[in-house]
C-alpha cells in the first residue's frame, strides 16, 4: 500500500474511532471516556495534517 492508501486509511479509523466514542458516550466509565476523548482528538488532528501536508506535496 502506498503512502496515500495509508493516509486515507488512518483518516478513516480516526474518524471512525470519533464517531464510535460519541455514539457510545453514555456506556463508556468517565476516566476511560475523557482518556479516549484525548487520544481521538491526537488522531484525527494527525490525519487532518497529514491529509494538508499531501495535498501541498501534490501541488495543490
Amino acid at each position: 500500500m502506498n503512502d496515500t492508501g495509508s493516509i486515507v486509511l488512518f483518516t478513516i479509523l480516526a474518524f471512525s474511532l470519533a464517531l464510535i466514542l460519541i455514539m457510545k458516550k453514555d456506556t463508556i466509565q468517565p476516566q476511560m471516556r475523557r482518556i479516549l476523548a484525548l487520544v481521538t482528538i491526537v488522531l484525527v488532528s494527525c490525519s487532518f495534517f497529514m491529509i494538508v501536508f499531501s495535498l501541498l506535496g501534490a501541488g495543490f
